[in-house]
């Protein structure tokens, strides 16, 4: 299957901000979700709960992230990756000056994180 750039859903954050690139299988979106994540600076993607035991992973390409889960914020640098439970509210921002780009997994419904 060949998916065209023109063709892959793309998602926007509510302040505009943030894309989303659905470029996982769309057969899979109950329990697998895969990402092109970019940011403009200053954006932020806000998220609800996913189901209980959800996992995301957002591995850092460009630019620094934070990551806010409950009182817990977390900066990921290009290079590196956080794992963090999705099944409490969530926050992406991007605090930098430039844009940042991510992967992101969403893995539901999958065993809670310690």
């Amino acid at each position: 299957e060949r998916v065209s750039r023109g063709e892959t859903p793309i998602l926007v954050s509510d302040d505009g901000l943030c894309r989303l690139a659905v470029i996982g299988w769309l057969k899979t979106v109950d329990w697998l979700q895969w990402y092109d994540f970019q940011a403009e600076p200053g954006g932020v993607l806000g998220s609800q709960p996913h189901p209980r035991g959800s996992i995301e992973c957002l591995s850092v390409l460009e630019g620094e992230l934070e990551v806010e889960v409950g009182e817990v914020i977390e900066v990921a640098r290009a290079g590196e990756t956080l794992r963090y439970r999705g099944d409490r509210p969530h926050a992406i921002r991007n605090r930098g000056a430039t844009i940042a780009q991510a992967t992101m997994v969403c893995i539901l419904k999958a065993s809670a994180m310690d």
